[in-house]
């Protein structure tokens, strides 16, 4: 058998080396690890997913599942790192670690580290372009003709931006530090004042007027899903309709058709924050028990991580007015399962900042958290993150100054050095969320004679997991899940005489308490249980099929014998 790869963490890697890579991965542990297309990208890309699970235990379809994803938005490539660490965690540490051999014997998980691989490969081609998600232009098909298109113009593989000299500019050097660029103050006039232009390739340029030019490819995959999906109008970047997008489709597609997936973990940078449902409403109108579970195994993620975990609705909002969906509400909202979104990342945080919001922040702060990042970039960074301003003649502006924040390298990723110590913060956290997912497990199948072949037959099961087996109160809202779904299956020759040949019972309650002790007592002591009975007629000898299953909480099969 090949040995187990070990990745490089430190650098991205392209389509081709992602593909073999995965396919090494497959090669060398067999009996955990499955590979296979998602679906075909825009461009034709494959879109790889990995199955983990323990085979010899089971079939993946009859245990409780777990999606992970990372990579929907092009440029954002820490977060497939962050998916790679986690596979090479499972795989790597089934031998020797009881927490993943438990995780990969009971559970399934669908792993995606890169959901849209022809926007990362855009990011990562020689002469990049950082678009937001998906490479098919949107809204419209066509070349601009005039405008700046923003690119990299002198060929290192970065787009900053351009500084041009201008008595109307907005911006003045700042006093102590002249790299550094602030805003002038009301009123503020005779000085020396600049124009800061993101770095990229103008048409038709009149000598006065500049505009940046939308990106031609102006899709968001994380607004293509079915949940509060909204027009252009009103969620920019959303596709023509629901699912439109083969990326989103493929996910989609694969999601509905396995109900066995309870929870999901969604990979993004930046931020360096845990981000939980919901987007659309605040704390006060959800489901209150959703509310306290999901606050529970957030506060959980925030110790296991180093990151803050908040309310998108209440903490990330790019503007008070505007509500933004994306993958967590069809998650959550429409099927019930539970969903963060990780924004990995946080070079505020670096650079010794606290306190700040996370949004917010980007539209005003104080001119010392830039003095700060500037020196986290000299002290940590080897002075790369900002890029000290350089002449270069632009063919249509003439001379300028390139220079400022690498947002590529070291704003929506982590410097290389660091790429590692920002994966390695999630799988205890990962490792957690897959284990509390409910469980079926058999208590009892036993058979009692009645008379001359006249048998009772007795099946319990149980749900041996943390949560219940419908997961959250939004999913029976939703009517998603079923109760836990009996059977019983007779073979030639034996007859039902009594009960149903299939029975929908309860929806399993897990071990996660209702309350503290102190509070009343849970009169629901045994609501993790469920028991069935049926008689049946046959000869002595017959072997007779018992079957109980979850929609989240997976398949049990037993055999008893007439005897």
């Amino acid at each position: 058998m090949p040995d187990i790869p070990v990745p490089r963490f430190d650098q991205f890697y392209r389509h081709a080396e992602l593909t073999r890579l995965l396919h090494d991965y497959a090669a060398a542990a067999p009996q955990l690890v499955s590979l296979a297309s998602l679906g075909a990208s825009h461009e034709g890309r494959a879109i790889w997913i990995l199955t983990l699970t323990n085979r010899a235990t089971g079939s993946d379809r009859d245990k409780p599942a777990f999606w992970v994803d990372g990579n929907i938005h092009a440029a954002e490539l820490t977060a497939g790192t962050a998916c790679l660490y986690w596979l090479h965690h499972l795989v790597s540490g089934y031998a020797s670690d009881a927490r993943v051999r438990e995780l990969l014997d009971t559970r399934v998980v669908y792993l995606v580290p890169r959901l849209n691989p022809d926007g990362a490969e855009l990011a990562l081609a020689d002469r990049p372009r950082h678009i937001r998600s998906s490479t098919r232009p949107y809204p419209h098909d066509e070349e601009p003709v005039d405008g700046l298109t923003i690119e990299d113009v002198d060929g290192d593989g970065r787009v900053l931006q351009m500084r041009v000299r201008d008595p109307h500019g907005t911006y003045r050097k700042h006093a102590s530090d002249a790299r550094l660029m602030v805003a002038r103050e009301p009123g503020e006039f005779g000085g020396e004042y600049y124009r800061l232009i993101p770095e990229g390739t103008l048409r038709h340029y009149d000598g006065l007027r500049i505009t940046a030019n939308p990106d031609r490819e102006g899709l968001d995959l994380n607004r293509n899903f079915p949940a509060f999906w909204r027009q252009e109008f009103e969620q920019t970047g959303a596709g023509p309709y629901p699912t439109s997008e083969p990326e989103v489709r493929a996910m989609v597609r694969f999601v509905a058709e396995h109900p066995n997936i309870g929870a999901a973990v969604s990979f993004h940078t930046h931020g360096g924050v845990i981000l939980r449902p919901m987007s659309t409403c605040s704390d006060e109108d959800m489901t209150p028990e959703d509310l306290w579970l999901y606050q529970r195994l957030s506060e959980s993620g925030s110790r296991l991580t180093g990151y803050p975990a908040v309310s998108i609705w209440h903490d990330f909002k790019y503007h008070p007015k505007q509500v933004i969906t994306g993958a967590q509400d069809w998650f959550y909202e429409h099927l019930g399962a539970l969903f963060w979104t990780v924004e990995m990342w946080s070079p505020n945080r670096e650079a010794g900042i606290t306190g700040y919001k996370w949004i917010d922040w980007y539209r005003e702060h104080g001119a010392e958290d830039d003095l700060k990042l500037l020196q986290w970039s000299d002290e940590q960074c080897g002075g790369r993150a900002h890029v000290d301003w350089y002449p270069f003649h632009h063919p249509q502006l003439g001379m300028v100054e390139l220079g400022g924040w690498d947002r590529m390298n070291y704003w929506r990723n982590p410097p290389p050095a660091l790429r590692e110590r920002e994966a390695a913060r999630f799988p205890a956290w990962l490792d957690q969320i897959a284990l509390a997912l409910p469980r079926l497990e058999l208590l009892r199948a036993e058979v009692r004679a009645l008379g001359p072949e006249s048998w009772r037959v007795r099946f319990a099961v149980a749900n041996s997991g943390y949560l219940p087996a419908y997961v959250t109160k939004r999913a029976l809202e939703r009517k998603t899940v079923r109760g836990t779904v009996f059977e019983i299956h007779l073979p030639a020759g034996v007859t039902l005489a009594a009960g149903q040949q299939r029975v929908i019972g309860a929806h399993l309650e897990g071990h996660a308490p209702k309350a503290s002790l102190q509070a009343a007592p849970n009169r629901e002591v045994t609501a993790d249980r469920a028991v069935v009975e049926w008689v049946v007629r046959g000869p002595r000898g017959a072997a007779v099929g018992l079957s109980a299953s979850a929609d989240r909480a997976g398949t049990v099969r037993t055999e008893v014998t007439l005897d």
